[in-house]
């Protein structure tokens, strides 16, 4: 037997990759389980974009392969999208890299400037993939943790006190995932003044912005941050893109350099009939943006029922395509708590552990699921009682 590489000690399967197989399972003996766990856009992109992949992918001299860097027209909306929504200026020659969706850039970034030995931060509860990645290039994660009663933001004077020796790296996400906490300005302004003062690379995952949230933040548009930070975007969520795997890496040059130098090693670019649609998507007027609320605004009340037959404890005033939820104090945990929803209600949600421990009271539901899915789901669940 070949044994598998000392990077994998540290990581397991994805937990969705596995409770997916289950929930199939489920379904093929009958089950007809509700999935509210995924965050998957189910709404599809808008017809120009669809209609742009179409008709550029039928002319016979767009297959082949592309600038590593990305096509400029792409690079020119992505630009051009910072400006208007986040008030940032990019230099599209320099500043700014295509990603064949950002996770994948999660990965790039922490091969590119982790060692073994080398620290980083990662919050708890947070997105599992930045721990993943940490773990894959041999280096070490350092907690630190959000709590509801901070509102679920960095403690600053506990970071402080941390032992900050050989700390390169540290993970944020806002608005935040798992728990729609929004950002403010204070929060990105403190966050870059700590990266200057310990000289760590702030990498700021920022998928969430558009959804539910109707003042779009970067971290990048604090002074000079570009100095010390680097922000990942998507058009996933926010253009209902998912599968089209379309991210992007904003930093300065340096770094965005260094960055390709690995990444054009691990692919040779993304498809350029894509590439153009994901251009045509970005400029899209704002109606559309206001459209896809809409959708969620309308989901999101059916979640705060159900999750009030629940009997969960939740803020009203989150962003994302999630509701992030308390569970009750009589529940053993979260993960019980969702298999007995799963065994008796037939819905499926996610636990709040799989994003960290201080995650293990909590649950989350995603709003890609349209209004009847949520409808039976407390139907289901009123039965339960």
């Amino acid at each position: 037997m070949i044994t598998t590489a000392d990077r994998l000690n540290n990581i397991s399967e994805y937990y969705f990759s596995k409770k997916l197989k289950q929930i199939d399972d489920l379904n093929k003996v009958g089950k007809q389980i509700i999935n509210l766990g995924i965050g998957s856009p189910d709404q599809p992109p808008h017809p120009d974009v669809i209609k742009t992949l179409n008709d550029e992918s039928a002319k016979p001299n767009q297959h082949s392969y592309q600038n590593y860097r990305g096509a400029p027209a792409l690079r020119n909306a992505m630009c051009s999208w910072y400006k208007k929504w986040y008030n940032v200026d990019l230099d599209p020659e320099s500043e700014i890299l295509p990603l064949i969706g950002s996770k994948e850039g999660i990965v790039h970034l922490c091969m590119t400037f982790l060692n073994p030995g080398d620290k980083v931060l990662v919050p708890n509860p947070g997105y599992p993939a930045y721990r993943a990645a940490v773990y894959l290039t041999g280096a070490d994660c350092i907690d630190y943790e959000l709590k509801e009663e901070n509102n679920w933001m960095p403690d600053f004077s506990a970071l402080e006190s941390l032992d900050l020796t050989n700390v390169k790296m540290m993970w944020m996400n806002y608005p935040n995932m798992p728990t729609g906490q929004l950002p403010t300005i204070k929060l990105f302004e403190r966050v870059i003044a700590f990266g200057k003062k310990h000289n760590i690379l702030i990498c700021h995952d920022n998928p969430y912005s558009f959804i539910l949230n109707d003042k779009p933040l970067s971290l990048m548009s604090v002074p000079d941050a570009k100095e010390t930070a680097v922000e990942l975007n998507s058009l996933s969520k926010s253009h209902n893109m998912a599968g089209w795997r379309v991210g992007l890496l904003v930093g300065k040059a340096s770094i965005i350099n260094e960055v390709l130098r690995f990444k054009s090693n691990m692919d040779s670019g993304m498809f350029l009939p894509l590439q153009l649609a994901a251009a045509k998507a970005l400029l899209l007027p704002d109606e559309w943006y206001k459209e896809v609320n809409n959708v969620y605004r309308s989901r999101r009340s059916k979640a705060f029922v159900l999750l009030e037959s629940l009997e969960t404890v939740f803020s009203r005033s989150q962003a994302g395509m999630f509701i992030w939820a308390k569970i009750n104090d009589s529940e053993n945990d979260c993960y019980t708590f969702v298999d007995k929803i799963l065994d008796n209600a037939r819905v499926f949600i996610t636990p709040g552990g799989i994003f960290g421990s201080s995650g293990n009271r909590y649950i989350r539901i995603s709003l890609c699921a349209p209004i009847e899915k949520l409808e039976e789901a407390i139907k289901r669940v009123g039965e339960m009682k």
